[in-house]
Formats: C-alpha cells, structure tokens, sequence
C-alpha cells in the first residue's frame, strides 16, 4: 500500500491506463499545460505529449462531441469538464449521442468514453457551480455513473471506467482532491456496480456515496459512543447500483437512512427507497428516512451553506428517529 492524495490517485489511473493502450487520450480545459484545474493530471503532458494530454477552448459542447466520435471510431477518451455543472453546456452530446449510439446503430457502434470532474457543492461556489447531477445522469439509460469518495476506490473504478466499452460519468469533488487515503501498489481494478460495507454494524444501515459521506462517518462514531451501531455502505457506483448489498444490510439491521448531497425531489435516495419497500418491506422496523440538501439552489452565504447542506448532526438525529430514540 501506499498513501496517495485523491488527485494523485486519479493521475495515476489515467497514466497507467494511458501506458497500457495508445486509443486512451485525456481533453478538457486546463489538463495540459496548467497540469488540471485541479492537478489531476499533474505531469501527464510532460510524459504523453500534446496528441494525447489536450488542451481545450471553453468548449464543452465541442470537445464533448469531439470525444463522442473518436469513442465511435475506435479511440477511448478522457473528457474533462472543470466541473459538471459545465456538462450542462454540452449535455446534449452525452445524453443524445454517447448514451444512445449503440442502441440507435443497432450495435454496429460502441461509445467507449469517460466524462470525469468535480460534482456537488465546494464551498462558496455559487449555485451555478453547486449542483449534484449524479440522478440527472444516472435517469439515462445507456450512461453508467461513478461517485468514489476516497483515493483508492477512485484509482480502481478509474481504471474499471476507461476500459469499459460503454459511456461513463465518473464525478469527484473538488473539496476531496487533497484528501489522502492508501492505494494498493501495482494493477487493480474495482468492478462497477458493487458497493462497499466501509463499516459494519447492526443497528441501523447508512447508506451514502462521494464527499458527503464523511459526515456518515462521523455520526457513526458519535453514535457509538451512545452504544449504537451503524453499518455504512458506500454505493460507489449509481449506475449500475448494487441493490443486494442494501437489501442484505436492511434485512439484517431493519432501519435505513439516506444521506446525499442533492436536492430532495427525484434523486438517488427516492431510488434506493422504493426498491427496498418493494424487496423488503417485511424486514422494516421502522420508515426510512432520507436527507438531503434545502430545495433551493445553494446559497453562497456560508451560514446559510452550511445549513443547506446535510451534516453529520443531521444523520444522528434520522438514525435516532429510526430507532424511535427521539
């Protein structure tokens, strides 16, 4: 194992990928000469040359429908966007165009691309700039959708994302990329669509994924001391989600909270919730409970950031509303 800051993990994956197959190229605003918006891809350049490290105008449309077509005539690319809630701009070439070739040329094209970058709120942003677009992408079929929340489950999906043979959303945050966590040495990947058990417990299941489930951590802890056990799983991957993993916690724990950083209506969350009513609704001992941010766009005030989004006080309130402890 080695320690790894979470842009250096996504560095990684990129380079070795980059080494193992020359179709694999990275393009975006910034990757080249600047080394990232945010140094994930510090000294790439320098190693794989202008060809295939691409520096971008501001473009998403364009080098968004750029990488769609290299993708359908035999290239694996690497987009970047500088944050997700500039996918928007080119949201039309992932929606209409990467998601739904194959089916459209009756298999006679695949869309093996990646469009990577930073989700979710990041501080005093905007609400332009704090937007969580993982249910958006995850509601299109034919897109695949990865949120990692610590270095070495972004290195492993990373790898597990570029290989793919269909189109990926993989989305970080900009608040994690100096966060530090071992990574294994040497090749690993992690198979999309498995969750991860990152605490286990037999109370109440907390299930979480990307930056915001550090506050799921730390409830945990806080919880413990009060005796009670919380089991925590990270979905990691959206789309394809892992429901077995959630329905054998709830089956085994019978109280679920959900905790995601996005608006209320239509999200991930409602996702997770009508498949276990649906599987195990027997098994529930009590209703679950979701949090999430206000219903509004995110206010730029830090006081009132800070109150729209979910915290760790806030999971410990649902885990004991769900254990009838308030």
């Amino acid at each position: 194992m080695k320690t790894l800051q979470f842009r250096e993990a996504i560095a990684e994956a990129m380079s070795e990928e980059m080494r193992r197959d020359d179709t694999i190229y990275l393009m975006g605003e910034e990757v080249a000469e600047y080394n990232g918006a945010y140094k994930a891809s510090k000294g790439m350049l320098d190693e794989f040359g202008p060809e295939r490290v691409i520096d971008t105008p501001i473009s998403e449309l364009g080098f968004a429908g750029i990488g769609v077509g290299s993708a359908m005539n035999g290239n694996r690319p690497i987009i970047e966007f500088m944050t997700f809630n500039f996918s928007l701009v080119g949201i039309d070439q992932i929606i209409n165009n990467a998601a739904k070739i194959r089916q459209m040329s009756g298999g006679q094209f695949n869309c093996p691309i990646v469009f990577r970058g930073p989700t979710a709120s990041a501080g005093q942003l905007g609400a332009t700039h704090s937007q969580a677009f993982e249910s958006w992408y995850a509601n299109t079929p034919g897109l695949k959708v990865v949120v990692p929340s610590n270095p070495a489950d972004a290195k492993g999906l990373l790898k597990t994302a570029i290989r793919d043979d269909d189109p990926v959303i993989f989305m970080e945050s900009e608040q994690m990329y100096g966060d530090k966590g071992e990574v294994p040495e040497g090749e690993y990947t992690i198979p999309l669509g498995v969750a991860d058990i990152k605490r286990e417990g037999s109370d109440v299941t907390i299930v979480s994924f990307g930056k915001i489930i550090k506050e799921a951590y730390k409830a945990a802890d806080e919880l413990e001391k009060e005796g009670i056990s919380c089991e925590i799983i990270d979905l990691r991957t959206v789309r394809p989600m892992d429901h077995d993993a959630i329905l054998n916690s709830v089956k085994k724990t019978n109280r679920l909270v959900i905790l995601e950083e996005a608006w209320p209506f239509g999200n991930v969350a409602t996702e997770i919730i009508y498949h276990v009513q649906d599987k195990a609704f027997d098994y529930l001992d009590a209703p679950i409970v979701k949090l999430n941010t206000a219903d509004t766009p995110a206010p730029y005030s830090p006081v009132l950031l800070a109150e729209w989004l979910p915290n760790h006080e806030d999971v410990v309130k649902a885990v004991k509303k769900v254990l009838y402890k308030l």
